[in-house]
């Protein structure tokens, strides 16, 4: 199969496998037990968030391990709404469902929840924020987008507001551009292994020291009682080894990743009809793996069919979040883009990785070409 969609999770790597394998096997231990395979445990889960900490700019302190990226935004909003910490909740209208969904059931709860708009471009701008300049305002803005790639101006969007608490989801970027919460006056911030080559099921937060954070989960007294449940060496090792690499080789990949979204740009705008991108090709303005599209005609097509045609035929690509494929609405990004619904819908992402081949992009857009021209004829 020709996989295109490494936004929605990535291969694991050979080599993290290996540094998980010893964790799994005979290094079983309880990091929590006193002995000697549980002390060794212990070892290795600090070191891993040692180096993760100084990955993004942080004190080992202020990370914790959880079980990945949503259970990282539902903690960081649940948690400072629920403790009283924050009166009211700001939120971009392209979050991801892990930070929409737990907006509306605070919203509920009757928390005050305010949605910022995104212009023409795709970003959240600055001024918005002025409103919510307060200690009793928690903002939550997505480092970059995951449909379209489009990446956020943090830096200025915090300048702006900097008696709120500020969280950000950087789940699609750490380990693909820089991220340093502490040059981005970053409170909280969200991490995940998957989208690196990491294993599934393990993601960290940040929580800037000083914070108040409560638990979200209790039963135990596991990340200085701020996140109950027996870790995982074998999951938080391969996590420090995926981030390791992807950290050390950010450069690299990124001019990779760019050079195959190039060559894909170029071949849809010879072979393809009646689009348009969704995602800027300035590489300060967007990651360098993501492609979105959609069809001007879009009326005359039907998404799903795009996303099944195309899988019948080996490859797979997607139409956005994976957390809401199968849906048939059309995409909240695109919507918030001012794209028409049917348009919204028939939109394709392409995500591709450091082991995407030119060959396979070539391939892709043959094959989409013909089911495109079906389809309109048809």
């Amino acid at each position: 199969m020709i996989y295109l969609d490494n936004s929605a999770t990535t291969r694991l790597d050979d080599h993290v496998l290996e540094a998980m394998l010893p964790w799994l096997r005979e290094d079983f231990g309880n990091a929590s037990s006193v002995y000697s395979i549980g002390r060794k445990a212990r070892v290795a889960i600090e070191d891993a968030r040692e180096e993760l900490a100084h990955l993004i700019g942080a004190h080992p302190a202020e990370l914790i391990f959880t079980s990945g990226g949503t259970e990282s935004n539902n903690a960081v909003l649940k948690s400072m709404c629920s403790a009283g910490m924050v009166k009211q909740l700001a939120v971009s209208g392209i979050e991801h469902h892990a930070v929409l969904h737990p907006a509306e059931e605070l919203e509920k709860q009757g928390i005050a929840v305010y949605v910022l708009p995104i212009n023409e471009h795709g970003v959240v701008e600055a001024w918005e924020l002025h409103p919510l300049n307060s200690a009793e305002t928690l903002i939550s803005i997505m480092h970059a987008n995951n449909e379209t790639g489009i990446i956020q101006p943090l830096q200025d969007l915090r300048a702006t507001a900097p008696n709120a608490y500020f969280h950000t989801d950087a789940v699609q970027t750490f380990g693909k551009i820089p991220l340093d919460c502490k040059a981005l006056g970053l409170d909280f911030a969200t991490l995940s292994a998957h989208k690196i080559h990491g294993p599934k099921g393990i993601g960290a937060i940040f929580i800037r020291r000083g914070i108040d954070f409560k638990a979200h989960q209790h039963g135990g007294a596991q990340e200085r009682n701020r996140r109950a449940g027996t870790e995982s060496p074998a999951l938080i090792v391969g996590f420090q080894a995926a981030a390791r690499a992807a950290c050390k080789e950010m450069d690299v990949r990124g001019a990779y990743m760019r050079e195959c979204t190039l060559l894909l740009r170029e071949l849809l705008l010879e072979k393809i009809p009646l689009f348009r991108f969704n995602t800027p090709q300035d590489e300060h303005s967007a990651l360098p793996n993501i492609i979105n599209i959609s069809f001007l005609d879009a009326e005359k097509l039907d998404g799903e069919a795009i996303l099944q045609a195309m899988d019948m035929r080996g490859i797979a690509v997607s139409n956005g979040s994976a957390c809401v494929s199968g849906s048939l609405q059309p995409s909240h990004v695109l919507v918030a883009m001012n794209r028409a619904d049917a348009e919204a819908k028939a939109a394709v992402r392409f995500s591709v990785s450091k082991d995407t081949r030119t060959e396979d992009i070539r391939r892709t857009v043959e094959v989409l070409e013909a089911i495109l021209q079906e389809m309109r004829e048809g």
